[in-house]
């Protein structure tokens, strides 16, 4: 089986968006959450753990699977509403995708 990450390369979308009073950030290919009482926050935490995932994977030369988890569906429907332009973007800080050599270097 082909995955698009690999411990070498690869790549991990985010996403941070207010949802009632917190704020949270998403990586959606290592079904990672995090949540914070401002953006900043939240998109800090979820890249001090994209970068502990991504280390421990390699320090414990797991397989690929790990980076290349299902992705929620809830935040999948998120990611394709606001690249289709559809979403509720006041609610959205931010969103992007980070290469695995990027977040290793988070944090």
């Amino acid at each position: 089986m082909k995955y698009k990450n690999t411990l070498q390369k690869g790549s991990v979308r985010y996403l941070v968006f207010k949802e009632g009073e917190t704020w949270y950030a998403v990586g959606f290919e290592f079904n990672i959450v995090e949540s914070g009482d401002t953006p900043e926050e939240a998109m800090l935490l979820l890249f001090e753990a994209l970068k502990g995932y991504l280390e421990a994977a390699k320090k414990m030369k797991l397989r690929p699977n790990v980076l290349n988890q299902k992705t929620d569906p809830e935040y999948e429907q998120m990611w394709q509403s606001l690249k289709s332009g559809k979403s509720k973007k006041e609610k959205i800080f931010s969103s992007g995708s980070l290469n695995i050599a990027q977040a290793l270097q988070f944090a």
